[in-house]
């Protein structure tokens, strides 16, 4: 069968000299951001400091619009922020957690940062409630649902798991949050662009992450999704001139808030930034998110065959509904074999109680699949007895 989401293989450079299977870290460049940085490089040569005014200004809302079309956002919901911790920072200093209502849940699955940030939310009153995973894969959603209750505020938690891929049951959280008065935020970074993510149907309160990885777009840009009602009544204490409803009358004092998304920005944006995102928003539009979760699910299904074929861990969920873009594999000596498989231009990372992560996208193909893990025999093979066999 033709797999026509390989019309889009030419477009990324590296995969003519590597097999990249590290989409969940880094996507693969589109060869579209060439011209997009010359682009900004020409306007800030040409233009000067007319720039803001002609392009660069509103190219907040262009990228938030772009990126909200992929989660089926209304126009005008999503801002811009250059990481997913600034957009949690956003998120919290809308609130005030002296009161009753103080409580943050989450799960010790959720990206470090992310636990990072809201542990440090302490200092300013939140208590906070962690739900630990039984087996390194899961998140027990149940125990999650429980923990939510009447004095909980906010819940973060990641939609796809960074560590094991697996796919939370994002609607049950949503409607138990909704029924005790808590808001969402969920993290979409190892989710859009490889799994569909419909903030509306979710009636989700807060969606953030980044084009970093399944987006292709590059470092730099992220994004803050809010919920069209909140975003007319929150009042950021994060906040900078972007937000202002005036901000080139540089009025003195108190903000004055605008309109969303502006509303939730801050200082200057990261413009080069939206140049490099661009480009790989436009292909995963025209490519398609469903079609390429399709032949996610494909592919993620070879790699825990090959690896079951040979008697390795894996972790990753095996029911592929509940299964991401990514599969862990703890073959022997992992750490070492990462670093071995680099070496040979086969793109991967290692990451400690989940091992070798493999992350194939819509630009890769099955082939690369059987290479990579034949790469990985190869390396085991070359390694002393003993030290393979760890």
């Amino acid at each position: 069968m033709t797999d026509d989401l390989l019309r889009f293989r030419s477009e990324f450079p590296i995969l003519e000299r590597t097999t990249y299977m590290i989409s969940n870290s880094l996507g693969a460049m589109p060869r579209g951001v060439y011209d997009s940085t010359r682009e900004y490089c020409d306007i800030w040569a040409t233009r000067g400091v007319r720039a803001w005014e002609e392009k660069w200004w509103m190219m907040a809302q262009e990228v938030g619009d772009a990126i909200g079309v992929l989660m089926n956002a209304e126009p005008g919901t999503v801002s811009p922020h250059l990481n997913v911790t600034s957009c949690q920072a956003v998120i919290a200093s809308c609130f005030d957690f002296s009161g009753k209502r103080n409580k943050i849940v989450y799960s010790d699955m959720n990206f470090p940062s992310v636990m990072y940030f809201w542990e440090g939310q302490r200092s300013r009153g939140a208590r906070v409630h962690m739900v630990r995973t039984d087996d390194g894969v899961h998140v027990p959603t149940e125990r999650l649902i429980e923990a939510i209750d009447e004095e909980t505020l906010l819940v973060p938690i990641s939609h796809v798991v960074f560590r094991s891929s697996y796919i939370k049951d994002v609607k049950a959280i949503v409607e138990k949050a909704h029924r005790v008065g808590a808001l969402v935020v969920m993290d979409c970074f190892q989710s859009l662009g490889n799994v569909p993510v419909d903030v509306q149907a979710l009636n989700m309160d807060f969606a953030v992450g980044g084009v970093l990885k399944w987006l292709c777009g590059g470092a730099g840009t992220s994004y803050l999704y809010v919920r069209p009602d909140l975003g007319q009544k929150l009042q950021p204490g994060f906040t900078g001139w972007f937000a202002h409803e005036h901000p080139f009358e540089f009025e003195i004092g108190k903000s004055k808030y605008g309109e969303a998304p502006f509303r939730f920005m801050q200082g200057t944006t990261n413009v080069p930034g939206f140049y490099t995102a661009m480009p790989g928003l436009k292909i995963i539009r025209e490519a398609g998110v469903a079609r390429i979760r399709e032949k996610s699910k494909k592919m993620t299904s070879r790699l825990i065959e090959l690896a079951d074929q040979r008697g390795w861990r894996v972790n990753a969920p095996r029911n592929p509904e509940q299964r991401g873009g990514t599969v862990a594999i703890d073959m022997p000596n992992a750490k070492e074999v990462c670093q071995e498989l680099l070496l040979r231009d086969v793109l991967v990372d290692y990451r400690p109680r989940a091992g070798v992560r493999f992350s194939p996208h819509f630009y890769n193909t099955m082939e690369e699949i059987d290479r990579a893990i034949g790469t990985v025999d190869e390396v085991l093979s070359r390694m002393p007895a003993g030290l393979a066999a760890k």
